[in-house]
């Protein structure tokens, strides 16, 4: 998470909410990095998990990241929900709930939807809950009144 929350300061030079996410592979290294970067690409689905999607799969030969996990300072929003279980990463783990807007098991959680074709074989989440969300809380106040 500490590497994940490392991205997540880096998207503050861009202006991007700070949100980060590295994925490792089954051994434990950082095989994919990213943070929110809508501001800096002009991209709305530059998410920082997309991103470390999208760079481990590079990094991996492929896009199927079975016995992966994605570690991210916010719980994913629907969106990267999709992108996770399209990726059939293993597992989740992210530090701040997102009571909103989460996919993770805050508002609905599509990670672990029985209905679905494709599931995440295990999220832990408030993984330094604390640290995540100050970040965030920081990143807010600056700009709301």
């Amino acid at each position: 998470m500490r590497e994940a929350l490392d991205e997540a300061r880096a998207a503050l030079a861009t202006a991007d909410v700070p949100v980060g996410a590295v994925v490792l592979d089954p051994e434990g290294a950082v095989i994919g990095r990213g943070r929110n970067a809508r501001e800096a690409e002009g991209d709305p689905t530059a998410h920082a998990e997309v991103l470390a999607l999208r760079d481990a799969a590079a990094q991996h030969g492929g896009w199927n990241l079975e016995g992966c996990t994605l570690v991210v300072t916010l719980e994913p929003c629907v969106m990267c929900a999709g992108a996770i279980l399209s990726a059939r990463a293993s597992r989740v783990v992210f530090g701040a709930y997102d009571d909103k807007a989460g996919a993770a098991g805050g508002a609905l959680d599509l990670l672990r939807e029985r209905r679905l074709p494709l599931r995440v074989a295990e999220v832990v989440g408030g993984v330094l809950e604390e640290e995540c969300a100050s970040l965030l809380t920081a990143f807010f106040a600056d700009r709301r009144p």
